[in-house]
């Protein structure tokens, strides 16, 4: 018998060893039935009995059966889950106690438990939670998907549900740090500077609170002009290691979403001791920079001074005024300054086009919100005069502080951004070369080429081009040493100018600081530091997103309802449809290819070229603009769905 047995066991082993396998991703389908996706792009159909063994994104391996020419996948193995800590829905049925994950492709049921050190009856059907999968099928010796509730972030019917579930959904702070009633302003061993008596002034938004920059401009003899920037200077509050430092280097960033604002410092720093309010003085590190007629930046000097703003401008109020038109008007010695700085900012854009590269202008949309939360309008701000000699005389500072760090220290906290990665440079070549542009590597790898190339294709104005090469592309990064910025076409780039709001930009104010003090360098920033504040600038950006993209929902039901109509530009097509953006609001909407046409098989999406054919004829490609109606808008998954208009 116990022979049997050892055969059986040997045969079983055979079967196994000889049974062909697959890893993969599971994705899943509102259907029940869903797919496993492997690394090398190959798909494999999971039917409905199999997938209620996983959940959408866990990573398995699993047996791969054929029928015919049918091929389809049972998942064995679990991997790596899909699902760890993630947010849910509290559903409560007949006294039994589960969750629903927050995710637009998962819909399992989970049963779940409190957390010992939670209050059960204090958690109701449809309450926000925070949970972590503890059990799963596929793992050795559990039979079923088990969970547990680990945190109540808001109950059902709080106002402010998309702001406190999207920052736990990111593991962001829910609020701004706590303060010391105590901020002394510390001895740094720096001999400041008097300009209290210099008219500096501030140009923010209307709102607008930690005010971290002022300028003062005046025009030279010779020609060109002399720019006085003063920055607010944190570290002159918080020192080192000091616990409201250490909690700044958490947070890495000020957390700006529709309607909240979370800080990076305790709020009496940041909208108040440190923010340049107008007839305050205040402690800042400052440089005066030199640019020439042409827009070429000259001599630049930092030092430490006392400031005080002696105008408050609002950026709509200066570009009313300097465009001739609104009813404000400034003090005469700050216009005779908004004037020159007028001047100073196109001369500069002039130049950074010519020898450097500029971004294209886009909008920004701003929501107006009641005191519940709900969306009145959704505004559309474009990069108007004002803004744009805000944004240069950032720039031209933030170079100057590149150049200073770089030779004086050797590292600091620099934004470095390539334009290819140089495992996605020969696709990139390729690409290229397919629309008959050729090209050397040296062109999407050397900064100096790269500018010509750029340059050459912006010639072209050709927005699918464009959308395309773009997939190509990398992401700006911290690095503790310089590095070429692609995108703006410095060799080197870092800022200072945000320290209320950056901790990037303290560490970058203590470096200039050691400098000026003749100090011995410090070590360089740790690559965990780097890594850590590149990481949470992507888990801000996502924490925005996802805020405005619940916003859009609640703000375009209605529009969903009466089936409105709405000029769009294709952004994204994927194999399942195209991605459109509003052009009135920013909302993006998905249009899925059904809706394209009624007959799905005569509608053939690629994905990688970016093109739609319909019944063999292309209809839309990236870029392009369109009409869409609005057909759906789904709070449950904060989504617009879209169809062609024509």
């Amino acid at each position: 018998m116990l022979q049997n047995n050892a055969l059986l066991s040997q045969l079983k082993q055979q079967i196994r060893d000889t049974t062909p396998r697959v890893e993969g991703v599971i994705k899943a389908t509102e259907r029940g039935f869903g797919f496993l996706e492997t690394d090398d792009g190959e798909s494999y159909f999971v039917p409905p009995p199999a997938m209620k063994q996983v959940i959408h994104g866990d990573r398995v391996e699993a047996t791969l059966k054929e029928d015919g020419d049918k091929k389809s996948v049972e998942p064995e193995r679990l991997v790596e889950a899909g699902l760890d800590r993630f947010i849910a829905r509290v559903q409560k049925r007949d006294g039994r106690l589960a969750v629903v994950p927050d995710h637009p492709s998962i819909n399992n049921v989970l049963k779940a438990r409190i957390k010992r050190s939670l209050d059960e009856d204090s958690i109701d059907d449809g309450d926000w939670v925070v949970a972590r999968l503890v059990r799963h099928p596929l793992k050795p010796d559990d039979r079923a998907f088990f969970s547990q509730i680990d945190e109540l972030i808001a109950k059902h019917d709080n106002p402010a549900v998309p702001w406190r579930v999207t920052l736990a959904r990111h593991a962001l702070e829910q609020a701004s740090p706590e303060a010391g009633e105590e901020w002394p302003l510390a001895d740094e061993g720096l001999e400041r500077e008097d300009l209290t008596a210099r008219a500096f002034f501030t140009i923010d938004g209307a709102k607008t609170r930690d005010m971290d920059d002022a300028l003062h401009v005046e025009t030279r003899a010779e020609g060109g002009w002399r720019l006085w920037v003063a920055i607010a200077d944190p570290t002159a509050y918080v020192a080192e290691n000091h616990a409201a430092d250490r909690e700044a280097q958490i947070r890495a960033f000020t957390v700006y979403l529709p309607g909240q604002n979370v800080t990076m410092l305790p709020e009496v720093l940041a909208d108040d001791l440190c923010s340049l309010k107008e007839g305050e003085t205040r402690p800042a590190l400052a440089c005066t920079l030199d640019v020439n007629a042409d827009g070429s930046l000259g001599d630049y000097r930092f030092f430490a001074a006392n400031v005080r703003s002696h105008a408050r401008l609002v950026y709509d109020n200066v570009s009313d005024w300097l465009e001739g038109q609104g009813d404000w008007t400034p003090d005469a010695g700050i216009g005779e300054q908004l004037k020159a700085l007028e001047a100073l900012t196109e001369a500069r854009s002039a130049w950074r086009t010519e020898h450097a590269l500029v971004f294209k202008d886009r909008p920004d949309y701003v929501f107006d919100l009641d005191d519940a939360g709900n969306v009145l309008d959704v505004r559309i701000e474009g990069r108007r005069i004002a803004n744009r000699m805000i944004e240069e005389s950032m720039i031209a500072a933030n170079a100057c502080c590149a150049d200073l760090l770089a030779a004086k220290v050797g590292h600091g906290i620099f934004n470095v951004h390539r334009a290819f990665e140089p495992e996605k440079a020969d696709a990139a070549l390729e690409f290229l070369a397919d629309q008959q542009i050729e090209v050397e590597r040296e062109a999407l790898t050397e900064l100096t080429r790269y500018r010509e190339l750029k340059r050459a294709l912006e010639s072209r104005d050709d927005a699918w081009l464009d959308a395309r090469l773009r997939r190509f592309q990398g992401f700006t990064s911290m690095s503790a040493r310089p590095g070429p910025h692609f995108g703006l076409g410095l060799a080197a780039y870092a800022t200072w100018t945000s320290p209320i709001r950056k901790y990037g930009d303290m560490v970058n104010h203590r470096l200039i600081k050691g400098v000026l003090k003749g100090e011995q360098a410090p070590a360089e920033a740790s690559e965990a530091l780097t890594e850590q504040l590149t990481e949470r600038r992507k888990l801000n950006r996502m924490a925005e997103r996802d805020v405005k993209d619940w916003l859009y929902v609640r703000y375009l039901t209605p529009a969903a309802r009466e089936q409105r109509t709405f000029d769009a530009e294709i952004i994204n097509i994927n194999r399942g449809g195209m991605r459109v953006r509003l052009t009135a609001n920013g909302a993006t909407a998905f249009v899925p290819a059904p809706l394209m046409h009624s007959e799905r098989n005569k509608v053939a999406v690629d994905d990688k070229e970016g093109r739609i054919r319909i019944e063999d004829q292309e209809r839309y490609k990236l870029g392009d603009t369109l009409r869409v109606v609005l057909t759906e808008a789904r709070e449950e998954t904060r989504s617009l769905v879209a169809r062609p208009a024509d």
